[in-house]
């Protein structure tokens, strides 16, 4: 009685012990379980514990029962030895420890099973085709994406077991040999004869020794048969070997690794029934022989590799590794989705004239001549209002104002709770007061004010406009700022926004949020670790706690298998006035075959399947898939059917304003400058490599990044809104093609290359930035600014096609040395043919080159072409520039170079057709 009360308290403490241990886990899963189920993914959530559970108990029954049916066949026959007399009281508590180490060694399996491989499991069990297949061992991609990797980690299990159960074997055989009772000096067997002790207990022995060999050489027998069975899954790795000149299976690699793992696989079969004999007949070299064997043909094997690798492959490398260049060609263009990419000539005439920049006014009053950078800076001083605000980023977006195609700055003020004062970091300000930030900041690309900052379109708290914006909820209760939890509906009032020396207050009008009524406001206390949470008097049963208001945490905690850009963008939808953010999501994998990784990463295919959008009011958070064709994201939806949605289901005020990520653009760019090369000769002498092209930002050398701009395309009749990278040829400067990547409507995600011609030299960004500096006139102004407590920031030099030609554009920044100044534009440097110019404005730059182009509309509201506006003052100037540049013409011819004859020629004819102009609008006399 006393015995079994023991073993009850016993058990008790120790249900204790782990309720205490898992009782934050507890809690946590509670929690988040009501959070999933508050945004509708109930299913997403419990998933991973239905699978957990699906696998985990069945596993843990199976290798429960296996372990201990395995060690009571040990006992078994450990007692089943002739008279040998066993001590019973030993036997029983041996039972419950044979029970007790075969479900500790279960759970320790099973939970290292379902813990790591249960999303590998559902993959498995729902793999899409990518219906492309390799070319050496023709299994389809999905093989290798989905189904590989847990036949890999299976095997590694299996081996861990294996070896585990040599351990619990010898164990064993040591615990029975410290309890069992050898036969004691005249004792009797079952008969009444005397047993003979000495005999009796070195049979006793040897029987044993010869058991416990046997059970080892069994177990043995299956660990080589799944070491090769792990040899011919090697071979499938070859497809990613770095051996060869590219990423991938290299001749040496078919032709001498492949053999090398089919034989160790048959020598590792071998070597399973010469252990399992050798140990048997207690012959050490028959159970050597094969694992020594292994070793070394291994070795052997390695060796041969190097030397045909040297000999054979090196001398004609090219003749042998043809097909395998083709292969990595052709797998790395399809696992980056630039496989696709179309091809099209750029003829670059350098032909434009005032005409055509009035044709192509959408395209000229789009150029930024802002930089986000120093515009981020200019918001955080200007717009912040108060020290809490915060302009986290500034991102580039396009939008319909007063009836024009606009590109613009968008920023939103956030509120960030650290910047609080030392007084004001309470527990009611952090979490009932200061709950949300407020509205957003946006600006035109292509204009600033006098005195050279962004001229604002939207501005100030609450959000002022005199546009058509449709801003009716500017509140942002969840964004890149919000780290902290807050509780809303509270009997304290919100702190909404500042109201000259008061502040406005409001009360949460959304539906976001879990209930703190009856017990959930102790478990989101324990959750929050917070007392205060607990005790409160301002929360009542109306009131709701908002967690995980960070977009960035939130995704990760919905979807923690996409990998997500970390540069979400605010978005106004114009049809209700509300504000979202839009994260891209990724699927990426490193399985790909045959592709090249990118960089220093294992990553190796990418995609941009995913568009999240997060409220940033209610917090509403929604997965919808741009990218139907990608067989990840099409695994992930059959496991998770209630996650996601088509693209056609977003609303169309999001839909519109949905870019193409320069994060995969970046990726695709850098492995596209390489791989546009289909011509296997030419990709082996790296004949045709590109540079992403370099510019000069600040005053430090770098590549150009990919830039929105808005321009017409060739043989299309509207501008659109797309994503540009030029590429210069390997190490020098000049232009040879300008990467394109659609955004607009059907048209989303297209990717265009336009090679420029190879018979003219075009100008790349670093040749117009060295003639920036070599141009005496703008130098000497640089260096004058610089010289009289100002820095001069060079603002991004932007390439901008029209028509047939390519314009140059760099904005120039002065910003004061003194602390908390602000950056302001003072000059727009425009090039053009062999012309550079810096002016104040960009219609000034482009006026100085095309003649007047500023455009003012009349009384019935048509744009006019304003004169030329020459005057009896400016006339002698235009004169001398006329006889600069027909000198220049004159030298030009004398040299030889027809080229720049012929630029100077078109500069000087419209400068006379300008005077012309003039003349005739003024009755002048030809």
């Amino acid at each position: 009685m006393r015995r079994g009360i023991g073993y009850l308290v016993g058990l008790g403490i120790l249900v204790l012990l782990i309720v205490l241990t898992s009782f934050t886990t507890i809690i946590n899963f509670i929690t988040d379980y009501m959070w999933f189920k508050e945004l509708g993914y109930t299913e997403t959530f419990l998933i991973k514990l239905k699978t957990q559970l699906k696998i985990g108990i069945p596993l843990f029954l199976i290798l429960t029962g296996l372990v201990g049916f395995y060690l009571l066949s040990i006992k078994k026959s450990y007692y089943k030895r002739g008279s040998i007399i066993a001590n019973k009281k030993s036997e029983r508590k041996l039972n419950t420890l044979i029970w007790v180490a075969s479900a500790f060694v279960s759970f320790f399996m099973s939970s290292m099973f379902t813990g790591s491989l249960w999303f590998d499991t559902l993959e498995f069990l729902n793999s899409t085709n990518f219906n492309v297949k390799d070319p050496i061992f023709n299994n389809d991609i999905s093989f290798y994406i989905f189904k590989l990797p847990l036949i890999n980690e299976v095997l590694s299990l299996l081996l861990l077991f294996m070896f585990i159960l040599i351990i619990l074997t010898v164990v064993f055989y040591l615990i029975l040999l410290s309890i069992r009772r050898p036969v004691q000096f005249g004792e009797e067997d079952n008969f009444g004869n005397v047993l003979d002790t000495k005999n009796i207990n070195l049979l006793f022995n040897k029987r044993i020794l010869k058991t416990a060999l046997l059970q080892i050489g069994i177990i043995g027998f299956l660990i080589f048969l799944i070491i090769g069975i792990s040899q011919i899954l090697k071979s499938y790795g070859l497809l990613y070997s770095p051996r060869g000149i590219v990423f991938g299976a290299s001749y040496t690699d078919i032709h001498v690794n492949l053999w090398l793992y089919r034989i160790m696989a048959i020598l590792a079969v071998i070597s399973a029934i010469g252990f399992l004999l050798g140990v048997m007949r207690k012959k050490i070299k028959l159970a050597l022989i094969g694992p020594v064997l292994l070793i070394a043909v291994s070795i052997l094997g390695n060796i041969a590799a190097g030397l045909v690798q040297q000999f054979i492959v090196s001398p004609n490398e090219i003749a042998k590794e043809r097909k395998y260049i083709e292969y990595n060609i052709e797998y790395t263009q399809k696992a980056y989705g630039i496989n696709e990419v179309k091809e099209k000539e750029f003829p670059v005439e350098q032909n434009l004239t005032k005409e055509d920049i009035f044709q192509n006014e959408e395209t000229v009053k789009n150029i930024r001549i802002n930089d986000y950078r120093p515009t981020k800076s200019v918001y955080n001083q200007l717009q912040g209002i108060r020290l809490y605000y915060k302009f986290n980023d500034v991102d580039i977006d396009r939008y319909v104002i007063d009836g024009k195609y606009t590109q613009v700055f968008l920023s939103a003020r956030e509120l960030d709770q650290s910047r609080l004062t030392q007084q004001a970091q309470t527990w009611v300000n952090k979490h009932l007061k200061y709950t949300h930030g407020y509205g957003f900041t946006l600006s035109p690309v292509n204009s600033v004010t006098e005195e050279g900052q962004p001229r604002l379109l939207v501005s100030n708290i609450p959000p002022e406009t005199e546009t058509d914006l449709n801003i009716k909820r500017p509140e942002i209760y969840f964004g890149e700022l919000d780290n902290e939890y807050v509780i809303v509906n509270t009997d304290e009032e919100e702190f909404d926004y500042p109201q000259g020396e008061n502040n406005k207050m409001t009360t949460y009008q959304g539906k976001a949020g879990i209930k703190l009524g009856g017990i959930n406001k102790l478990l989101f206390a324990i959750k929050q670790g917070s007392l205060k949470l607990l005790v409160s008097g301002s929360i009542n049963s109306d009131s709701r706690i908002l967690i995980y208001r960070n977009i960035m945490e939130r995704v990760n905690k919905i979807a923690p298998f996409i990998e997500y850009d970390s540069d979400p963008y605010l978005v106004l939808n114009q049809d209700n006035g509300k504000l979202y953010w839009i994260i891209d999501g990724y699927t990426i994998s490193s399985r790909y075959p045959y592709s090249q990784p990118y960089k220093d990463t294992n990553l190796n295919y990418i995609r941009n399947s995913v568009k999240v959008v997060v409220d940033a009011y209610n917090g509403e958070t929604k997965f919808y898939i741009f990218d139907k064709e990608d067989p990840i994201i099409q695994t992930y939806r059959k496991i998770f059917p209630d996650l996601f949605l088509d693209s056609e289901e977003m609303p169309e005020g999001l839909r519109s304003h949905v870019r193409y990520p320069t994060l995969l653009f970046d990726v695709q760019s850098e492995i596209y400058r390489v791989y546009h090369i289909d011509n296997p000769m030419v990709f082996y002498n790296g004949e045709d490599i590109w540079d992403i092209a370099k510019e000069k930002y600040v005053n430090e050398q770098q590549n150009v990044e990919p830039n929105y701009v808005m321009f017409k395309l060739p043989d299309e009749d509207k501008v659109e809104f797309l994503l540009t990278v030029p590429y210069t040829p390997k190490e020098r400067p000049n232009m040879t093609a300008l990467f394109v990547a659609r955004n607009d409507g059907e048209n989303y995600g297209k990717l265009f290359i336009y090679k420029l011609p190879k018979s003219k030299t075009i100008s790349g960004p670093m040749l117009i930035e060295n003639r920036i500096d070599q141009d005496t006139e703008i130098s000497q102004q640089l260096t004058l600014w610089g010289q009289e407590g100002s820095d001069v920031i060079r603002g991004n030099l932007l390439i901008v096609p029209v028509e047939n030609s390519l314009l140059y554009v760099e904005p120039i920044y002065l910003q004061a040395s003194s602390e908390n100044s602000l950056p302001e534009v003072k000059r727009i440097i425009v090039a053009y043919r062999n012309q550079i110019v810096m002016e104040r404005t960009l219609d000034e730059a482009l006026s100085k080159i095309f003649g007047r182009v500023e455009r003012e509309e009349n009384e019935d509201g048509i744009i006019d072409d304003v004169d030329d506006d020459i005057t009896d003052e400016n006339i002698r100037d235009i004169i001398i520039r006329a006889n600069e540049i027909f000198e220049r013409a004159r030298k030009a011819s004398q040299q030889g170079n027809w080229a720049e004859y012929g630029e100077y020629l078109n500069q000087l004819e419209n400068i006379l057709n300008r005077l012309s102009r003039s003349a005739e609008d003024n009755n002048i006399e030809q």
